[in-house]
């Protein structure tokens, strides 16, 4: 029987992976987790300097900034001098963090206020507080806050520990200190929902789950914790039915409240309210369990929406993101005058980030990033040292720099985010197996067979580049470096040989490889499983590709060239098909062109064949290393292709860098080719097959497309600049080549009312 195809979007088994968002932290499934006894309070002398420490800064997550001490009723900062990893761990365990990843020196969080309490810190890393560390004494420095040291603590919290706070009187001043955050749903009808957008909100402090008390409790809260879980906004919800739980099972409450401002990424970042009176042994006498009501973004709607279509109509964004790994994380791209530029990372911050995120359907940023970590684009710098409330609800609603001075702004200073995302269950659902490390492995997927959850193979047959892409983002484990169809080398466990899912096929931007286009009930897999199962390895990083549209433009002539004179392109094919009959005295017309590829991603572009491969050429005296890199059309008005080019083969090397950047590939003496990132390859007009035959072509107005890494052979970060079109007209004797562009750099309306573009303005040439 023949496979059939379906689209896949019902996920199985929802409720085992309805707490997804609480697993990456290793709690239980569960409302009611034991106590996890780990922690215990030290007891310090009665000697210590009563002390008290936060994290405050610019340009932080919640887990890391500017140390900041509380003594005799004043916030001050430590110095950097003598600051070492183990100061950091000290500091990190006191705020009940696991440990310390890293630590700052010279401000890089801001410069704080008030004294520097502590100078020349001298720590072993196993004392209990920062003021049992040696140091020249309390309040003793020589510093400026030019030096404020910072520090970065894991993500994690130690299992039990206890807020324990020794200045009562200053204590809406502290940052939040809990072990971890959830919402946890009550209602029967959330319990199943992924993701989970209602329920109390609940905090983990000492090793037990409480509720928040709602006596003082404002929208703004609200707001931060449905950020945080990576929803844009918050909504109204049924409050009679909640009390009436509530009634039912007694809370168990938290002892303080929660100041946020509204700003805030991460429930941490807020200030501690007062600690609430007990009465009755309750903390909560007047109120019930705070409960928040989120509302999801577009991609993670939970069900579909009544009136969906009527109440968001469809219309062009005005902000994007490009070359991220996962969902939510990219360099910052917006809309202005048709054309789509990047924002300049001064003043770029987690407000302005987070403003982003959640314009575009996500929750707060986990991280404002700068300095074009994510690629850098190649359009205009269209906004600088942008400053928002954090309430707008477009970035480009922000007030932003006007002078056309700071237009020393480079590509090199892009702008990027990374969103916080709701928890979809859908890395608990794939796996990598067999590999040498996390990255790589034999492809399985969990499904459920005869009731039971069973992991089972992918089948390797047409598995490629953008199904790997899927996999990698799905797994958080960043971009595809390769895609395997073979998986011999990767001997998983021989019960899940068998294949479940067959026929994929990824448009490569889909979250779940479920999302897939695949075979639905009826499977179409030759070879089996087992060796012939699909694989992939993963990538932190990618290259990115991008034609410079401006060569081809300013590059473009036509040459009547004698047949004689292309036998080593009438080899490779480069010629149209009346080519063949051709006379050797008789001419073919070829409309000639230079072409720039950059690299703009993170990492060098390689070949993805192996230098043993490789073929030469005796035509062109040099090995290439890639079958089919680019394709040159001439397409009329309507699409249709009139006139095709393609270099049957190709050869990557660096032709010419940034500044500061070495050559690192080269074609000459079988050397290594690629691209190295801040590089490009430069293929010039007058190199063989660097053309379009268009002897056969009437004169009219065209579309010339080029289009590089066609077949996505190689990964990449981006392949939507891959394309660069031009507006042509040709009059049977000369060309123009005009309005050359990279695919999706204009509006969708421009790109849909292509002749003329933004002007119609025909270079001479």
């Amino acid at each position: 029987m023949l496979a059939f195809w379906s689209v896949s979007f019902v996920l199985l088994c929802v409720w085992r992976f309805s707490y997804a968002q609480y697993d990456h932290l290793g709690y239980l499934p569960g409302y009611q987790d034991p106590a996890q006894d780990l922690y215990t309070v030290p007891e310090l002398p009665k000697d210590t300097p009563r002390i008290q420490l936060r994290l405050a800064g610019e340009k932080r997550k919640h887990n890391e900034g500017r140390v900041e001490v509380f003594y005799e009723g004043e916030w001050g900062t430590v110095c950097d001098d003598d600051f070492t990893i183990h100061a950091a761990q000290v500091v990190c365990r006191e705020l009940g963090y696991f440990e310390a990843v890293s630590w700052f020196p010279s401000s890089k969080y801001g410069k704080g206020e008030g004294r520097i309490w502590f100078d020349n810190v001298h720590c072993t890393g196993n004392e209990r507080s920062l003021a049992h560390c040696e140091s020249n004494g309390i309040g003793v420095s020589d510093c400026k806050h030019t030096e404020d040291v910072g520090v970065v603590c894991s993500d994690k919290r130690i299992p039990g520990f206890k807020f324990v706070n020794t200045l009562t009187n200053n204590i809406n001043s502290l940052n939040i200190q809990v072990e971890d955050v959830r919402i946890r749903p009550i209602l029967s009808s959330y319990r199943k929902r992924i993701p989970v957008t209602e329920g109390y909100v609940e905090v983990k402090d000492g090793g037990k789950w409480k509720q928040i008390c709602d006596d003082e409790w404002i929208q703004m809260n609200s707001r931060v914790i449905c950020g945080m879980f990576g929803f844009p906004g918050d909504k109204r919800y049924n409050t009679r039915v909640y009390k009436m739980f509530a009634h039912r099972r007694k809370p168990t409450y938290w002892d303080y409240s929660i100041n946020c401002t509204g700003n805030e990424a991460h429930l941490s970042s807020c200030k501690l309210g007062h600690m609430l009176s007990i009465k009755a042994n309750s903390t909560c006498e007047q109120g019930s369990p705070v409960v928040v009501s989120c509302v999801p973004g577009r991609a993670f709607a939970p069900t579909p929406m009544a009136g969906y279509k009527k109440a968001f109509r469809q219309e062009q964004p005005l902000v994007r993101l490009r070359g991220g790994a996962v969902v939510g994380e990219g360099r910052v791209e917006v809309l202005k005058n048709g054309e789509w530029g990047t924002i300049c990372d001064d003043n770029w911050n987690p407000v302005a980030a987070t403003v982003v995120c959640r314009e575009l359907g996500f929750g707060s940023a986990k991280e404002a990033l700068s300095g074009g970590q994510l690629g850098q684009g190649m359009g205009p710098v269209h906004m600088n040292e942008v400053k928002c409330s954090g309430f707008e609800k477009s970035v480009t609603e922000c007030p932003f720099s006007m002078d056309k001075d700071s237009e020393g702004c480079s590509h090199e200073e892009d702008a990027g985010v990374r969103c916080n995302i709701p928890a979809m269950g859908f890395q608990q659902r794939l796996r990598l197996s067999g590999g040498r490390n996390p990255f790589e492995g034999r492809v399985e997927v969990l499904m459920e067979r005869n009731g039971s959850l069973v992991w089972r193979t992918v089948c390797g047959e047409g598995w490629g580049t953008m199904e790997a892409m899927v996999v990698c983002r799905q797994l958080g484990l960043g971009f595809a470096s390769h895609a395997f169809q073979e998986t011999w080398i990767w001997p998983g466990a021989v019960n899940a040989d068998s294949v479940v899912m067959s026929g994929v096929r990824c448009a490569g931007t889909e979250m779940s490889l479920y999302h897939c286009l695949h075979h639905g009930e009826y499977l179409s897999c030759p070879k089996g499983g087992g060796r012939f199962a699909a694989g992939v390895s993963c990538s932190e990083t990618a290259p990115d590709l991008v034609l410079n549209p401006q060569v081809v433009e300013q590059t473009t002539y036509l040459e009547d060239r004698p047949m004689f004179m292309l036998q080593c392109a009438y080899e490779e094919n480069c010629l149209g098909s009346t080519s063949s009959s051709t006379p050797a005295n008789s001419y073919r017309r070829l409309l000639r062109f230079s072409s720039q590829i950059h690299n703009n991603g993170q990492s060098d572009f390689k070949p993805k064949a192996s230098r043993e491969s490789w073929v030469w050429h005796d035509c062109h005296r040099h090995y290439h290393s890639m079958e089919v890199f680019t394709h040159y059309d001439l397409l009329s008005n309507n699409g249709t292709k009139v006139a095709e080019g393609h270099k049957a083969s190709f050869c990557l090397e660096d032709s010419e860098c940034d500044e500061g950047i070495e050559k690192r590939y080269e074609c000459a003496n079988f050397g290594e080719q690629g691209i190295t990132v801040g590089c490009w390859d430069t293929y010039r007009h007058d190199i063989d097959c660097q053309w379009v035959d268009i002897t056969d072509v009437k004169p009219g107005d065209y579309i010339f497309q080029i289009v590089i890494n066609t077949n996505y052979e190689v990964a990449e970060s981006d392949y939507t600049n891959n394309i660069v079109k031009c507006r042509c007209r040709y009059d049977g004797h000369r060309i123009w080549m005009y309005n050359c562009h990279i695919g999706g750099s204009f509006s969708a309306e421009t790109e849909d009312t292509f002749p003329g573009l933004i002007n119609n303005q025909v270079t001479h040439r």
